[in-house]
């Protein structure tokens, strides 16, 4: 065998060792509850909550279901949106009831009961929460789990975070929340895409005194297991009905900033949050793929519903190296819209969490030049963040 048929030997095999250990890598990284020996024993002989949904399984089984097994006192469930089994569809009111399969009973955290009240939580020795996050400020499962912390903190009661992997914990970007932009959409000064699990947020928050007058709770997390944050994980269900697949998780942190506009971004379709378009589009040059939103689950009817709408499609696109917002198409859209006056909605500042995207875009400032404006900001944010780091940075 020649000298290069060796070398080319050799790369191949080393390709495929690598590939070998990627996937072994992958297949490796579990979340806490998985790690059942890490917790199970701090929960003996006490009554305890859980503040859990669809999305808190542990080898394709409900996190409840193996407390039971186990032997834990769960006594009361605490659930936000879409159902503590992911039953209800978007916008369905969800009123205080019983878990069907286990009986016990469970707190709405929908709606105006966003935080548990201490009436909801008596008898409670300890609170376990476990939601699957997708990495954005503005996904509300942060909202209720600071909530949670809030309540267990005035409380008296512990509170165990089972944290997840960060299916976009890879990298950074976005302007950093002011104060007065705070809201359930983005209630910390943090990025738009943060890059931490929720459990490292849960000790930023707590540490860096965000709760309410500046309470501390007794908290404890329990860290995913052989997760970094260079992994790609690939979540195992969809942590909510508009963010069907992982496609839609990659695009959410850009796409999501169009619910602060007048168009669509797909709700209503079984493809959301991988397109967007408006009726008005029609006949416009690049804008030709249409889409019709109907009511899918819920009773909440969609944008434009029974209407086509003519936009972009971006289920194909390659959302293997994303790296930031996708600033440039946001600019783009603002520029093809034909009543720019009417382009931003009062939610696209709660979004961004500042009034100067919106001005820097309506001055027509580029992407590269609103992406410096957040850099020292976002500077500042990484020193601080790396104190809270439970997992190799990717970095």
């Amino acid at each position: 065998m020649s000298i290069d048929k060796k070398r080319n030997g050799f790369a191949k095999a080393g390709i495929l060792l690598i590939f070998i250990m990627f996937a072994a890598t992958v297949a490796a990284q579990k979340p806490a509850a998985e790690n059942t020996a890490a917790y199970i024993h701090l929960l003996k002989n006490m009554k305890i909550g859980l503040t859990a949904n669809h999305t808190a399984l542990a080898d394709n089984k409900h996190l409840l279901d193996i407390l039971l097994d186990k032997g834990v006192n769960v006594v009361k469930i605490y659930s936000p949106e879409h159902g503590f089994r992911g039953n209800a569809g978007e916008g369905e009111t969800i009123a205080h009831s019983k878990d069907e399969k286990t009986g016990i009973s469970i707190i709405s955290l929908y709606g105006n009961n966003k935080k548990p009240t201490a009436k909801q939580l008596e008898g409670l020795d300890c609170m376990v929460f476990d939601m699957q996050d997708v990495g954005t400020r503005f996904y509300t499962y942060l909202s209720t789990m600071h909530y949670i912390m809030e309540a267990c903190a005035e409380n008296g009661i512990r509170l165990i975070v089972l944290d997840r992997p960060n299916p976009n914990g890879f990298y950074i970007d976005g302007p950093v929340l002011k104060p007065e932009f705070r809201s359930f959409i983005g209630m910390h000064p943090i990025p738009a895409v943060h890059g931490m699990t929720l459990g490292e947020l849960a000790l930023m928050i707590n540490a860096e005194g965000w709760l309410d007058k500046g309470k501390d709770c007794n908290l404890t997390v329990i860290p995913c297991v052989d997760y970094t944050h260079r992994s790609r994980y690939r979540l195992p269900v969809p942590p909510s009905p508009n963010l069907p697949d992982m496609q839609a998780v990659y695009l959410y942190p850009t796409l999501c900033f169009f619910e602060g506009s007048p168009l669509s971004v797909g709700r209503g379709t079984d493809f959301p949050f991988t397109v967007i378009g408006h009726p008005d589009f029609k006949g416009k040059a690049g804008y030709e793929f249409s889409f019709v939103p109907r009511i899918k689950t819920g009773k909440i009817k969609p944008l434009f519903e029974n209407q086509t709408c003519y936009g972009k499609d971006f289920r194909k696109s390659d959302t293997g190296n994303i790296t930031e917002i996708n600033l440039n198409l946001i600019i783009e859209i603002y520029n093809d819209w034909q009543r720019r006056s009417e382009f931003f909605k009062p939610v696209f500042s709660k979004l961004a969490g500042n009034s100067e995207l919106q001005s820097q875009i309506e001055a027509g400032e580029s992407a590269e030049t609103i992406r410096k404006s957040w850099q020292n900001d976002l500077d500042s944010f990484k020193v601080k963040r790396k104190k809270y780091l439970l997992y190799p940075d990717f970095y």
